[in-house]
């Protein structure tokens, strides 16, 4: 990782004590390469395929056969990253969802997602997710890697209050706050991780300014 002002020193630090693993990236070409490498290294997603040696129905057959391939979500993105998303996915023979992702609620492998903010005193990512596609994207995976362009960055969440002020005006907004990977605890106090969305959280800071 290259050098780091103090606001993304903190952000990496209080990131990375809640399980986030921050990578520093200079363009677009690094965090799409950095998430097609990650899905290519990973174990394909399960979830579907388990069961698939009992006697099923056709469309169960359907989805055993589809998920012998690895996916990755990436709702909600900027066409032009899409498209490159996308040739890089072809090329490592991924699929690629951007819509429809109540088809894939058991076999998605990553989400790929680009933060509107960044909070450091946190660690926090907080992201528009009033597309239900966006929001099942980072819930259902096994690993999100979420860019945060670095003019994105704040260091408090009061330093955020007029951005996130706007974006309330409307009362059907979703705002979601990341921070780290899914984890709970049952009662005996023992910890468990991605019970309630991802396994992993993988942010990738973009030098943008």
């Amino acid at each position: 990782m290259g050098v780091l002002d103090p606001v993304c020193r903190i952000f990496k630090e209080k990131a990375e004590r809640v399980s986030a693993v921050v990578t520093l990236v200079k363009n677009d070409h690094e965090a799409i390469g950095y998430a097609l490498d990650l899905c290519e290294k990973k174990e394909t997603c399960q979830l579907l395929a388990s069961g698939c040696q009992s006697p099923l129905s056709t469309r169960a057959v359907a989805l055993c056969e589809e998920k012998q391939q690895k996916v990755i979500a990436a709702p909600c993105l900027a066409p032009d990253r899409f498209r490159k998303l996308e040739i890089g996915c072809q090329d490592r023979g991924i699929v690629l969802v951007g819509e429809d992702l109540r088809r894939h609620l058991a076999g998605i492998d990553i989400a790929f997602t680009v933060a509107d903010y960044g909070i450091a005193e946190t660690g926090t990512l907080v992201l528009d997710s009033t597309s239900e596609d966006l929001r099942l994207a980072t819930m259902v995976s096994e690993v999100h890697v979420a860019v945060l362009p670095l003019s994105r960055l704040r260091r408090t969440a009061f330093e955020l209050e007029p951005e996130l002020t706007e974006m309330m005006q409307n009362p059907t907004r979703y705002i979601a706050f990341i921070t780290g990977a899914s984890r709970t605890a049952d009662i005996e106090r023992v910890l468990a991780l991605g019970v309630h969305g991802p396994l992993e959280l993988h942010v990738l800071l973009l030098e943008d300014r």
